[in-house]
């Protein structure tokens, strides 16, 4: 008799957790690398070359929301990806800087990845794609949160297999090294396809970080005939990866709709730092672009659809950083950010779902290469920018409501608001640690003054 009971009290039990857990809204981030700002069609300021290139990433900000003042933690690949994943500002761990090909570091394994949280919250959680966040068994993905990892190690690689590629650029199956065949796009694509499929019944996390359109240009050769009305070729070239990326991206908003998770799936889209002109990316008005903290370096394009809570065709005009995406997600699911995480993004939930139409007000701050290197913040509409190292630099201060390509510096008009926000720079920068390696970590300098020598004899 006692059996029975007990049958009959685990069977409503497991039905309420299934019920909460279809309750869940599934979230999937699509990561775009070293893309422009001008370069999607959903933008404003869209390049007219590139204007009917991305109909498919523009379809989340159509029938969702645009951002029109988001931006990055970081200006380069990996310090930006570390922000986000943590939901803390990456310098408070020494990440300032791109994480060198085969360094024995990583991301402080003290430090706590969003998806190690949102697995306890009943999700399951995958990376595909670029990792970037550190090389050793203990760093990988697999170890850091997610259930599913297919994908590369480094920065980068070729978009065409290599003869043999090398253990951080191949692509990985957890920790089983895939063979060399396709194209890389197309299979950060399928694997996303694959994952949704099998996971549809489940509250799950995605996050497909892609490598396009980051160098080298290699498009796909079956997208020639769509680039070939710019005349530039890295231009050109340069587009033929947001092609392949739109397409991948449309393959994965299909197999949403087509596993019946539509109404139910936040979908992000967003890139992972300002656009590297050097290889063909547009920002603009914007001034500078990756590896610079100038709008061009850390401003980037950001779009949401959520069919069941976000507004078709809406735009949210708040500061908006990659942090705030952990807790956002965080508040979706029903449960609340514990003061001990000690994040530094916050839930944007009331604006999406047009609940509010504002937060309080907030400052963002950015820096690289350490106490000696670049620093600014954005706090309303000013920023302050100091570009430290630079021979005669000093803080200049710009109004990015009226000044968004930065090119008319107030600070002399503006003594008491540079004050101001220079004493807050200051107290941020107490609380944030010198990078680990790279630019501004010690003995940085003596290894360049050793290079420097060492190249003169």
């Amino acid at each position: 008799m006692k059996k029975t009971i007990l049958n009959l009290c685990i069977v409503p039990l497991a039905l309420s957790l299934s019920a909460n857990a279809a309750d869940k809204p599934n979230v999937v981030v699509l990561y775009s690398d070293d893309a422009g700002y001008a370069d999607f069609g959903f933008q404003p300021v869209c390049a007219p070359e590139m204007k009917k290139l991305t109909p498919n990433i523009d379809t989340i900000a159509r029938d969702g929301v645009r951002l029109s003042n988001a931006y990055m933690s970081g200006c380069v690949c990996s310090p930006s990806r570390a922000g986000l994943m943590t939901g803390r500002y990456q310098g408070r761990f020494g990440y300032d800087n791109n994480l060198p090909p085969g360094t024995k570091n990583g991301l402080d394994l003290k430090e706590t990845f969003g998806v190690k949280r949102l697995q306890k919250l009943g999700y399951k959680t995958a990376l595909i794609g670029k990792w970037h966040l550190g090389y050793p068994a203990e760093f990988h993905p697999n170890e850091r949160g997610y259930d599913w990892f297919y994908g590369l190690l480094q920065g980068s690689r070729g978009y065409y297999p290599y003869e043999k590629a090398s253990p951080h650029r191949v692509i990985l199956d957890n920790k089983t090294p895939t063979k060399e065949e396709g194209y890389v796009t197309d299979r950060f694509g399928d694997a996303a396809v694959k994952f949704i499929t099998e996971n549809k019944d489940e509250p799950f996390y995605l996050f497909v970080s892609f490598t396009a359109p980051h160098s080298p240009n290699q498009p796909n050769k079956k997208d020639l005939d769509r680039i070939k009305h710019i005349e530039k070729k890295g231009r050109m070239n340069y587009a033929g990866l947001i092609v392949s990326l739109d397409d991948n991206v449309g393959k994965i908003l299909k197999a949403i709709k087509d596993n019946g998770i539509e109404d139910n799936t936040l979908v992000i889209f967003t890139n992972d730092n300002g656009g590297q002109t050097a290889t063909g990316a547009d920002n603009g008005k914007l001034k500078g672009k990756k590896g610079s903290l100038w709008e061009g370096g850390v401003r980037v394009p950001w779009a949401m659809r959520w069919p069941a809570k976000i507004k078709p065709g809406s735009v949210i005009d708040e500061p908006v950083i990659s942090m705030d995406i952990l807790p956002t997600v965080v508040e979706m699911s029903g449960a609340k950010v514990q003061d001990d995480w000690k994040l530094d993004g916050h839930s944007i939930l009331p604006l999406m779902t047009g609940e509010k139409e504002s937060l309080p007000e907030r400052t963002l701050h950015w820096r690289q290469h350490g106490s000696k290197g670049s620093i600014s913040l954005r706090q309303g509409k000013w920023k302050l920018i100091h570009n430290r190292g630079e021979q005669g630099s000093a803080p200049e201060l710009y109004d990015l409501s009226k000044d968004i390509g930065e090119s008319n510096n107030l600070a002399s008009q503006n003594p008491d608001v540079v004050k101001s926000l220079g004493e807050k720079m200051a107290a941020w920068e107490s609380q944030m640690k010198e990078p680990l390696w790279g630019a501004g970590s010690p003995g940085s300098e003596n290894k360049k003054t050793k290079k420097v020598k060492k190249a003169s004899k």
